[in-house]
């Protein structure tokens, strides 16, 4: 039998807990680094999502 081994699995180890999986997946999504990512959420104050691509996003717009 040949074990297919899945995009996720090797994007993510498998110790990692989902905040810190949420943190690499914004990451990648939007192409920065992920101390950019916890830095942001640490300034906003809240691990929501929606706002932290929004900070993002403004981010982005400054440059």
């Amino acid at each position: 039998m040949t074990h297919i081994r899945l995009k996720a699995e090797t994007a993510i180890p498998s110790g990692v807990d989902k905040a810190e999986e949420e943190v690499i997946y914004l990451a990648k999504r939007h192409r920065v680094t992920p101390a950019i990512v916890r830095e942001i959420i640490r300034r906003a104050g809240s691990s929501e999502r929606a706002a932290i691509e929004r900070e993002i996003q403004k981010g982005k717009a400054r440059r």
